[in-house]
């Protein structure tokens, strides 16, 4: 395939032949709709045209997997196939939101299939040019965080919301004084009425400073910016003047241009939240898979991506969170990678099995009531869950480890089950 062509990969159900249907998505993409209009020339066509570049039949269904699709013909089949489609770079030129309205656009809502899932998407080398990619990524995460050879371990501020500027401040002495590397707002917080952003930026970067000028480490702290693109340039220069090392946002809420211009203008990792990303996925023959959402979010600049974890409180089996991690870690493009986010349901017991299937760790282990609500506090939730990476890095059995260090021992004891 030309280099300067647009690929997708897509899984499809339809009631029709998988070559006609590829053909209707092609056109529906790109020069044709449901009837010829005029103009849409053969020359047309082999300049701006999709181009089909593979079908290849993957198996077949007695019922359709979503609803309102053209009924089977004959035999009452349902035909699933693997498709590939390409674009020239022309068309939309490196753009995101563009090649999102491409790749991902009407093709959901075509009767002609009964299921649509996007696979894997391919950019050419002008996306490279035009997006920089994460600033920080794994290395820079790491040399801010201070923390080599092992997974930042963080949390998030719980409770979600109802804690005004000074409750949280309160909540993130505690927590950095038991260790912490990273803090984290919950994406239910941005910018309330109850606890506002600038009063919260003061409050937490004092006692962040306060306890660096003691200890010498700073905790990384990822402030909330979702909300209007103005109010979020405000606050990141809020969280750099007042010395802070990271932000976070709400990727789907602000958007690919929202994330894109706030990785050109601001100089702190961005830690992209996926909150919303089980509708775009829940559904097996629907929506996109991890390994092509993702790209788009590499792209316009996130630092750290959520991923969940292993045996997590939502519905998302290990293997899938372990391929999210690894995606995460595969270079794109220009050679980078992103820092992934394992969280959801964690503490200390996921450790050893979380490193025998990544194999590495670079990544970011929060725990929430996997620390916080540890039987001995705070302070041994972290170290339990230090002790327990220290295990798995050392390739010693959890039980065994915990013999001799109690915070483990009890964090096994409260949460084993």
């Amino acid at each position: 395939m030309e280099t300067d062509r647009l690929m997708a990969k897509y899984l499809i159900e339809t009631a029709q032949e998988p070559e006609r249907a590829a053909a209707v998505m092609a056109g529906e993409q790109s020069t044709g709709t449901f009837v010829p209009v005029p103009g849409e020339t053969d020359e047309l066509r082999e300049r701006a045209g999709a181009r089909v570049e593979s079908v290849r039949v993957v198996g077949e269904s007695g019922a359709p997997a979503l609803p309102h699709a053209r009924a089977a013909g004959p035999g009452g089949v349902y035909r699933r196939a693997e498709v590939v489609l390409s674009w020239p770079l022309q068309n939309m030129g490196p753009s995101l939101g563009n090649v999102l309205a491409t790749v991902a656009g009407n093709l959901f809502e075509l009767r002609d299939f009964s299921g649509l899932r996007l696979t894997d998407v391919e950019f050419p080398a002008a996306f490279a040019q035009a997006y920089p990619g994460p600033r920080f990524g794994v290395a820079g995460t790491r040399r801010l965080a201070g923390v080599e050879g092992r997974p930042i371990i963080g949390t998030i501020i719980k409770p979600s919301v109802g804690l005004s500027p000074q409750e949280t401040a309160a909540m993130v002495r505690e927590l950095v004084r038991a260790g912490l590397d990273f803090i984290k707002d919950d994406e239910l917080m941005a910018n309330g009425p109850g606890n506002p952003f600038p009063e919260r930026v003061a409050a937490v970067m004092e006692v962040i400073h306060e306890e660096a000028a003691r200890t010498g480490r700073q905790a990384m702290f990822a402030f909330n910016l979702t909300g209007e693109i103005d109010e979020m340039f405000r606050h990141a220069e809020m969280v750099e003047r007042a010395g802070g090392t990271c932000v976070m946002v709400s990727i789907h809420s602000v958007g690919l241009a929202g994330v894109a211009h706030l990785r050109r203008h601001c100089g702190l990792p961005i830690h992209g939240h996926r909150n919303g990303w089980g509708a775009l996925t829940r559904a097996p023959l629907l929506g996109f898979e991890f390994t092509a959402w993702q790209k788009f979010w590499r792209l316009a600049g996130v630092d750290h991506l959520h991923c969940n974890g292993l045996r997590n409180k939502f519905w998302e089996p290990d293997d899938s969170v372990v391929a999210s991690a690894r995606e995460c870690l595969t270079p794109l493009l220009g050679g980078y990678t992103v820092m992934p986010v394992l969280s959801s349901g964690q503490w200390a017991g996921q450790a050893p099995d979380t490193y025998r299937r990544l194999g590495t760790a670079d990544l970011m282990y929060l725990c929430g009531g996997g620390i916080c609500a540890h039987p001995r506090g705070v302070a041994a939730g972290v170290a339990s869950v230090r002790q327990a990476w220290e295990a798995a890095l050392a390739g010693v059995e959890l039980k065994e480890y915990a013999a001799q260090h109690p915070e483990l021992r009890a964090a096994l004891e409260a949460f084993g089950q």
